[in-house]
C-alpha cells in the first residue's frame, strides 16, 4: 500500500466499483468519479469481492463466459495502477472501531478502515450504513 498523496484520491467500496463493469444504476456515477480521480484506491479485498460477482453473473446467464472474461481482464488491467490497501493493523483497528459505533457488515468495515489507512479524499459506495459509518470515521463520503 502507498499513501494516497495527490487531491482527489478516492477509495472504492466493492459494490461501488463493479459499477464501474456492470452497467447499473449509479455506473455513470462511478466512470465520473474514476476519470476525475487523480488515484483510485482499493481494499485488498475488493478484487475477490468484484471477480465474486462476476462469477455470480455467469452463473446466473446474466454474461457468458467470453464476457466474464473481458470483465476480467478489464478489473485486472484497472487495477495495476490503483493503490491496494492491505489489511494492516492500522486497518484492521479502524475496522473494528467502525463495527464497535455502527451497524455493518464486516468487509464493510475493511473497506473504510482501507480508505482511513490511505488517507483517500473521498470514499464512494452504494450503502448508505457505510457511507454513515465512513463519515463518522472522519470520511468525505459520495453516494453512486
Amino acid at each position: 500500500m502507498h499513501r494516497a498523496h495527490e487531491e482527489d484520491a478516492r477509495l472504492f467500496d466493492s459494490s461501488a466499483f463493479a459499477k464501474r463493469y456492470i452497467s447499473e444504476a449509479g455506473t455513470d456515477k462511478v466512470l465520473a468519479w474514476c476519470d476525475q480521480a487523480t488515484e483510485i484506491g482499493l481494499s485488498a479485498i475488493a478484487l475477490p469481492e468484484i471477480i465474486s460477482a462476476f462469477c455470480r453473473l455467469r452463473r446466473e446467464g446474466n454474461i457468458d463466459d467470453t464476457q466474464y472474461r473481458q470483465l476480467k481482464t478489464l478489473l485486472l488491467a484497472d487495477i495495476e495502477d490503483a493503490a491496494i490497501c492491505d489489511l494492516t493493523p492500522v486497518v484492521l483497528a479502524q475496522s473494528i472501531a467502525s463495527l464497535e459505533t455502527n451497524v455493518l457488515r464486516g468487509m464493510d468495515a475493511i473497506h473504510i478502515g482501507g480508505a482511513v489507512a490511505l488517507q483517500a479524499d473521498v470514499f464512494v459506495s452504494a450503502d448508505a450504513r457505510q457511507r454513515e459509518a465512513a463519515g463518522k470515521a472522519g470520511l468525505r463520503v459520495e453516494a453512486v
